[in-house]
């Protein structure tokens, strides 16, 4: 009995509930943002949308799901099997390690690194590894050319992103999320860097394959791209990972630049996630709203406009600084 008392008030006791917290909030969130989308599209383009399942369709994700649960995995003939089944795996678990250091709020956070935004970066890396993994292991076409271009993509958007990112570790002085978010109780960052706000979310758009740069899965060109050969939950992976990226580009945003869980009379948690679903809004905004890019102008517009946008940004900051 005492050994179960000092586990459960041990931090591998925080760690065990925070990830099975971790769990449930991923599979929670992403069957409300699969339906969200569904209804920004819809009332952007004058319809309804899913209406049939539950009230105002709100449990059509969960009947996709149970679809998707009963699908047979196919595995074709040709592939590269060890490396076609580890990819869908890959891809998912940095996104649960990831939420380690999220913080909620002041207090409803797993784990307060030092170094939390660049584990965030880290993690982040991983899931281009698992795109080239599923895609080169499928033996097929149009996998090999979507893999290819997530790779080319994430390198490059990769470099503005960070770039960015320096220029509020710059003005904070530190890695710690909570410590750049205690730095805006007063004035949030995008009021003082509205451009790297701008960079951030652009790149971020790019770097979870959103509309307008879904180029790696474009299914006008490559079928689904580097899933194509994925059925069942092998695929479903793949597609709660993308829409979980999604809410980590938009908390780390949160913290960057909207000051975290910041804000008058409600709780900070409930402040958290108001504004981690408005940038989530503003990303599915954008992909109803601006077509797809071709290849060549999505990495036109990496290299010659936002990475040097980004590096006179931060010049810039650290001239500001310097001075003051």
């Amino acid at each position: 009995m005492e050994l179960v008392a000092q586990f459960l008030g041990s931090e591998g006791a925080r760690m065990v509930v925070g990830l099975i917290a971790v769990i449930a909030l991923v599979s929670v969130n992403a069957l409300f943002l699969i339906w969200m989308e569904r209804k920004v599209a819809a009332h952007m383009q004058l319809r309804p949308g899913p209406m049939e399942v539950g009230p105002h369709g709100a449990i059509q994700t969960v009947a996709d799901a149970i679809k998707l649960m009963g699908k047979e995995l196919i595995t074709p003939a040709e592939v590269d099997k060890p490396i076609f089944w580890l990819a869908p795996i890959v891809i998912f678990l940095p996104v649960l390690l990831s939420f380690l250091v999220i913080p909620f709020s002041s207090t409803w956070i797993i784990k307060d690194m030092n170094v939390g935004i660049l584990l965030i970066l880290a993690f982040s890396t991983l899931s281009v590894l698992s795109i080239l993994m599923a895609g080169w292991s499928s033996n097929n076409k149009y996998a090999v050319f979507g893999a290819i271009r997530s790779v080319a993509q994430n390198i490059a958007y990769e470099i503005p992103l960070l770039v960015t990112v320096m220029s509020i570790i710059l003005m904070v002085g530190s890695f710690k999320l909570t410590d750049i978010v205690a730095a805006q109780s007063g004035l949030w960052f995008v009021v003082v860097q509205p451009l790297a706000f701008i960079l951030f979310i652009t790149c971020a758009t790019a770097e979870t394959n959103r509309a307008p740069f879904d180029i790696p899965e474009a299914e006008s060109e490559l079928v689904a791209g580097f899933h194509t050969e994925y059925t069942g939950m092998r695929f479903a992976l793949f597609f709660l990972a993308e829409y979980t990226n999604m809410f980590i580009a938009a908390a780390v945003a949160t913290v960057l630049f909207l000051g975290g869980w910041h804000g008058p009379f409600l709780p900070g948690v409930v402040w958290f996630l108001l504004k981690v679903y408005a940038v989530i809004f503003l990303l599915m905004w954008f992909r109803w709203t601006f077509p797809r890019t071709r290849f060549d102008q999505l990495i036109t517009f990496a290299w010659k406009i936002l990475i040097p946008l980004a590096f006179v940004n931060l010049l810039i900051t650290a001239l500001v600084l310097k001075l003051r």
